[in-house]
């Protein structure tokens, strides 16, 4: 069983910067494809961000491009999500997801993920 857990969200003020990162266990964390999600109240769970097995082409939601990064560090089993430039728009709880895929690219949906952590929240302060 792969557990996921994220941390690093929390209060930030709009056009601040704040890191999530996303531990997942497992030997074999180098055959997950990562990704990142998120919910804001109301509304549906929205694909953010992803990264392939092979840490290669990343992949971003329009909404959050040239703002968000994710990153990966085999060593660690551990993914990041580095926000930037952060709006009110962005405060949601932020879901991590992985799944076993060491092959082709990746999914922005959330029927693609096996594994999901319980969500961080991030609130974007005017």
């Amino acid at each position: 069983q792969v557990q996921v857990v994220e941390s690093g969200g929390g209060l930030v003020q709009a056009g601040g910067s704040l890191r999530l990162s996303c531990a997942a266990s497992g030997r074999t964390f180098s055959r997950y494809s990562l990704a990142w999600f998120r919910r804001a109240p109301g509304a549906e769970t929205e694909f953010v961000a992803a990264i392939p097995y092979s840490g290669g082409r990343t992949y971003y939601a329009d909404s959050v491009k040239g703002r968000f990064t994710i990153s990966r560090d085999n060593a660690n089993n551990t993914a990041y999500l580095q926000m930037s430039s952060l709006k009110l728009e962005d405060t949601a709880v932020y879901y991590c997801a992985a799944v076993d895929r060491p092959y082709g690219s990746v999914s922005k949906a959330v029927s693609g993920y096996d594994y999901w952590g319980q969500g961080t929240q991030v609130t974007v302060s005017s």
